[in-house]
This record gives C-alpha cells, sequence and structure tokens, in this order.
C-alpha cells in the first residue's frame, strides 16, 4: 500500500501498459482515474478492476489545451481533490523514412504535443510533492534503427521534455520523470504469470514489467528521482 490515498489520473490508457499500470495502482491503494476517447475500453477497464479499489475514468480524447484542461477539470470532479501523479501514456508506433514521412504529424502530435497540453493544464490540479510519468522509448535514447525516424524523433524529444520539464517546476515541489521501454508487447491480463513470458535479453516484454516500473516511481521510494528517463529493456540493448 504505498499509494495509499494517493490520486492518480492515467492519460491515453490502452488495453496494455494503462490497463496494466491502472491494476498495480489499486494494489499499492491509490485512487485512479483512466482516460482515453473510448468509452467502452474504459468501462471494460474499470469493471474487471474495481474489486481493487478506487478506479474512475473519463471519457475525453486530448488533442489540443482545451480537452486537456477538460480532462483536468473532470478529474477533480470526481475526487474533488488535486492530484498525487500524471501518467501520460498516449501512444501510437508508425514507421517511415525522410523520403515519406508518413507519421510525422502524428508522433509529433502523440509523443510531444499532446504531453505538453496536458502537463500545462495540470499544474493547478497538482499536489505538491506530485510526480508526472512520461513515456519515452529506447530508440528516442538509445541507436537509431531505419525506418523509426519520426517515431524515434519524437520519444527523444519526450526524454529531453523530462528534463526540461523537471527543472522548470522544481519550484512547484513536482517531479518528473520517464521510462523509455524496448517493446511492450501484448494485452495486459489481471493475476497471470506474465514473467513466464519473457527472459533478460527479450526485446519484446508484456505490460505488466513497464508497469511496474512506473508504479515504484510514483512511490515515495523515488522521491529523489528527477528529470531522467530510466531505460526498462531488460538487457535487449546489450545484444
Amino acid at each position: 500500500m504505498r499509494l495509499k490515498d494517493k490520486a492518480i489520473l492515467i492519460v491515453g490508457v490502452s488495453k496494455g501498459l494503462g490497463y496494466a499500470l491502472a491494476y498495480f495502482l489499486l494494489k499499492e491503494g491509490a485512487k485512479v482515474i483512466i482516460n482515453s476517447g473510448n468509452k467502452e475500453k474504459l468501462q471494460e477497464i474499470v469493471n474487471s478492476l474495481k474489486n481493487l479499489g478506487e478506479i474512475d475514468y473519463i471519457v475525453e480524447r486530448v488533442v489540443d489545451l482545451s480537452s486537456a484542461k477538460d480532462v483536468l477539470s473532470k478529474s477533480y470532479e470526481l475526487i474533488k481533490r488535486k492530484l498525487d501523479g500524471i501518467v501520460i501514456s498516449i501512444g501510437g508506433y508508425i514507421e517511415d523514412n525522410v523520403e515519406n514521412l508518413t507519421g510525422l504529424d502524428e508522433m509529433i502530435n502523440n509523443h510531444v504535443k499532446y504531453p505538453l497540453y496536458i502537463i500545462s493544464a495540470a499544474l493547478n490540479y497538482l499536489n505538491e510533492g506530485s510526480t508526472i510519468v512520461l513515456i519515452s522509448a529506447m530508440r528516442g535514447i538509445d541507436k537509431a534503427l531505419p525506418n523509426q525516424l519520426s517515431y524515434a524523433i519524437s520519444k527523444s524529444a519526450t526524454a529531453k521534455a523530462v528534463e526540461v520539464l523537471a527543472s522548470e517546476l522544481l519550484d512547484k515541489q513536482i517531479r518528473v520523470v520517464g521510462i523509455a521501454p524496448s517493446w511492450i508487447y501484448g494485452d495486459f491480463q489481471p493475476n497471470r504469470d506474465w514473467k513466464k513470458l519473457r527472459k533478460l535479453g527479450d526485446v519484446k516484454a508484456p505490460p505488466e514489467d513497464f508497469a511496474r516500473v512506473i508504479t515504484w516511481l510514483l512511490t515515495d521510494e523515488a522521491e529523489w528521482i528527477n528529470g531522467v528517463v530510466i531505460p526498462v529493456d531488460g538487457g535487449a540493448r546489450l545484444r
């Protein structure tokens, strides 16, 4: 119960990382609010986890500052208090290259612009001592690969945003941290033995492995970690 009485908002929830994260946060005693633009998905997740603790949802797709402000104001209406943490897990992956920039706008929007809108809107809704978590990627901080131009540069920008935002929010006593996953593989399933699904050095790993690191970053045990992105790849980069 390391997050007992803490209120955490997860923006951009999927059936993978966001679902797994909500599960572990509830197990640690947090009050959880999940968000995406898909009402059916959110209801399914809430119904499957509500026996673990307090969880609610907000249906809103964040595409600009106005929609980001709506999500934050609705979260305050739901719990009648400020937040102790925000995790921004808006996803998306498009392969492209300099000759065919098909993913540029979507990748920059999902991994740079929308998270910044959310954080800007959230500052009035965060308690002192709260934590913001962003999701970069190993492709954004490690070696480059062909055909990942827009994805890699947007995730690299996410990693830099962690550092810049952390420096800006020091006086507000708000931490900003991130993780850089390798490859989050498959949907989350509560109560399964996910450790059998991977081994050290695998490029792909189930969402539980990444969600547990984020959960720890939100606890007081990680309160002296700030402005950094933690690689979470099981050593795959070492091959």
